[in-house]
């Protein structure tokens, strides 16, 4: 399996310092008679697919595809293994017999969070409590409000 180098099509959107980690996404390339191109889908990331002229553009169209499908979501799921795709994808039918695979990478960077001021009305007696474990009212119920979300 071959996996494509994103640092020399797209530097500046891969290696910058602040990235946290790389995923390797596999993607698939089927080139099709009727559209004269090639389609490209991610067995992993439902929705994200695109389409090239030839495959060289097709590959430009899969990480720029990968990209705009990780922006949207907070978590991304695990990446596949080929055999896992082959076993446990219900599309795979379709896709085994006329392929190309590869490995599209991309850089996962840290999301800088933006704060904005809101007014909310708490009980005083609940205002008394904060208080008296922090002295950053805010930080401690947007700390509160992440946990209870995320469990």
């Amino acid at each position: 399996m071959r996996a494509i180098d994103w640092s020399i099509i797209y530097p500046e959107r891969i290696y910058r310092k602040e990235a946290i980690m790389t995923k390797e996404y596999l993607a698939l390339f089927e080139y099709s008679d009727d559209s004269d191109g090639y389609s490209v889908i991610f067995p992993d990331l439902p929705g994200c697919f695109s389409a090239g002229d030839d495959f060289d553009d097709a590959v430009r169209m899969a990480h720029e595809a990968l990209s705009l499908y990780a922006e949207g979501e907070t978590i991304l799921p695990t990446p596949r293994t080929l055999e896992q795709i082959k076993s446990e994808w219900e599309d795979w039918p379709e896709w085994e017999s006329n392929y190309k695979f590869y490995l599209v990478k991309i850089g996962l960077y840290p999301i800088k969070p933006t704060t904005r001021k809101f007014n909310i009305s708490l009980d005083e007696r609940l205002v008394r409590k904060i208080d008296r474990v922090t002295n950053n009212r805010s930080a401690f119920i947007a700390n509160a409000v992440e946990e209870m979300l995320n469990s």
